[in-house]
């Protein structure tokens, strides 16, 4: 009897936060699916180290406990994490430097899905890079949950 393989994720990091923050948008109901194992999350050690750095700004210091963000990486230990990253090949621009790592996520970690809040980076517009869709958390869970 043979497992089918679930879809693999990228949850951006913005969407990781919105999890955090509001227990009840779409970036919760995404990472409430996969501690529920209904997909494989990718995630890579530059992404962990993000997380952790991001959330001690001081603007988001005063809204999310250390230990909730703390507990959230720790979860994420079990996903798929990627320990080295490519570099993007020379065809494929970030339009956000500090997106690059996604991009080179999702092709590395053979994504189906790049999820991300981001308007302003341009990866929304993008659309895809390789096989990896990229949209936002809204249409993920209308399409994939």
């Amino acid at each position: 009897m043979g497992t089918e393989a679930l879809m693999r994720v990228i949850l951006d990091t913005n969407v990781l936060l919105g999890a955090l923050i509001s227990p009840h948008g779409p970036p919760d109901a995404i990472y409430r699916a996969w501690r529920a194992m209904r997909f494989d999350l990718v995630t890579s050690a530059v992404q962990l180290d993000e997380l952790r750095r991001v959330s001690r700004y001081p603007k988001l210091k005063t809204i999310l406990p250390e230990h909730r963000v703390g507990t959230m990486v720790n979860t994420m230990q079990r996903a798929i994490v990627l320990t080295r990253l490519p570099p993007l090949p020379n065809d494929i621009d970030a339009n956000d430097p500090n997106d690059a790592f996604l991009l080179a996520m999702a092709l590395s970690g053979e994504a189906d899905y790049l999820v991300t809040g981001d308007r302003r980076a341009g990866l929304l517009q993008r659309g895809h890079i390789g096989r990896t869709r990229i949209v936002t958390p809204t249409v993920f869970c209308a399409e994939a949950l």
